[in-house]
C-alpha cells in the first residue's frame, strides 16, 4: 500500500452483514483481516505499503471492547499520511438484528449472560454498541442490510469500489415504505402523495425504468413540481455538504411499493446530477428480486 493507496475499514453492528461485506471485498481483490485490533492498524498499514499496490480492508468493531476509542484518532493519523480511507459501517434495524441472532443463536459480544429474559437483554446489548459506535458511523458510509439479501449487499459494497474516494458520491435509492424507511439515508422524500400507476391493470407489474410507466408518470404536472422540488434543494445544499468533508451522501425516496414512482425519480436525479458528481442508484425492492 502506497500514499494515497486504498484501505477500506468495515465496521458496524454485530449480526449487519460485515463477514457478506469483506467476502465481497476479498472477491475484488482486496487483502482482507478481520477484527484487528486497534492498536495494531498504524503498524499494520506501515507493514502493508512496503507490498506497493496491494488493496487492503480491514474489518474493526466492538469486539475491540476497550480499545475502539483508538479507531477515530488513528484513522486521522492515516489520512495526515496520505492514506486514501473509505469507511463502510454496516448497519440494521433492531428488530432484524434480534431476529438474525436469535435464527443463528449466537450471542452478541457484549452480552453478559446474567440478564434472566434473554431478548431483553439482546435489545440492551444492541442500543450499548449503537452508542459506542455513533462516532464511527458519524464518519462512515452506511449501508442499512435490513432488508437486504447477502447477493444484494455483495453488490452494493462493489458498487462502491468504483466511486473516486476524493470526491462526493451520491447515492439515489427508491424503497417501499410498507418495508421501512432505510436506516442509511441521509435524505428521505416521500412521494407518496403523486398519482400511482399501481391502480392502471397495464402498470402495476411494471416499473419506473418502463417506458409506459415514464410516460404516465410525465402527464402529471405535480410529478414534474416534486421532481424539480427535490432537485433544487439538492443543487442547494451539496455544494456545502462536499465542503464540509462529506464522502458519502444516501438520498433515499420512497413510495408504497418501491417500484414505479421511486424508481423513475431515483433515475431520473441520477442523470441529473451525473455529469458533476460520482452518482450510484439502488433499487432496494427491485434488487431483491
Amino acid at each position: 500500500m502506497s500514499n494515497g493507496g486504498d484501505l477500506i475499514l468495515v465496521t458496524g453492528m454485530s449480526g449487519s452483514g460485515k463477514s457478506v461485506a469483506l467476502r465481497a471485498l476479498e472477491d475484488a481483490g482486496y487483502y482482507c483481516v478481520d477484527n484487528l485490533p486497534p492498536e495494531l492498524l498504524l503498524s499494520f498499514v506501515a507493514l502493508e505499503r512496503q507490498h506497493g499496490a496491494r488493496r487492503v480492508a480491514i474489518a474493526i468493531d466492538v469486539r475491540s471492547g476497550t480499545s475502539l476509542p483508538l479507531v477515530l484518532p488513528q484513522l486521522r493519523e492515516l489520512n495526515s499520511q496520505g492514506v486514501a480511507i473509505r469507511a463502510l459501517f454496516l448497519d440494521a434495524n433492531t428488530d432484524t438484528l434480534v431476529r438474525r441472532f436469535s435464527e443463528t443463536r449466537r450471542r452478541h459480544p457484549l452480552s453478559s449472560g446474567a440478564h434472566t429474559d434473554q431478548q431483553r437483554a439482546l435489545v440492551e446489548a444492541i442500543e450499548v454498541e449503537r452508542e459506542l459506535l455513533a462516532e464511527i458511523r458519524d464518519q462512515a458510509h452506511v449501508i442499512d442490510s435490513s432488508v437486504l439479501r447477502p447477493a444484494q449487499l455483495q453488490g452494493y459494497v462493489k458498487s462502491l469500489l468504483f466511486a473516486p474516494p476524493s470526491q462526493l458520491t451520491l447515492v439515489f435509492e427508491s424503497f417501499a415504505f410498507k418495508r421501512g424507511i432505510p436506516v442509511d439515508a441521509d435524505y428521505v422524500f416521500d412521494v407518496r402523495m403523486l398519482p400511482n400507476p399501481h391502480y392502471e391493470p397495464e402498470l402495476k407489474d411494471l416499473t419506473g425504468l418502463d417506458a409506459p410507466v415514464i410516460e404516465y408518470l410525465e402527464r402529471y404536472p405535480e410529478v414534474e413540481r416534486m421532481y424539480l422540488d427535490i432537485e433544487g434543494f439538492l443543487q442547494r445544499w451539496l455544494q456545502p455538504l462536499a465542503g464540509n468533508q462529506r464522502s458519502y451522501v444516501t438520498v433515499a425516496i420512497g413510495c408504497t411499493g418501491g417500484q414505479h414512482r421511486s424508481v423513475y425519480l431515483v433515475e431520473r436525479l441520477a442523470a441529473a446530477f451525473a455529469s458533476k458528481w460520482t452518482t450510484l442508484k439502488r433499487h432496494r425492492e427491485r434488487d431483491a428480486g
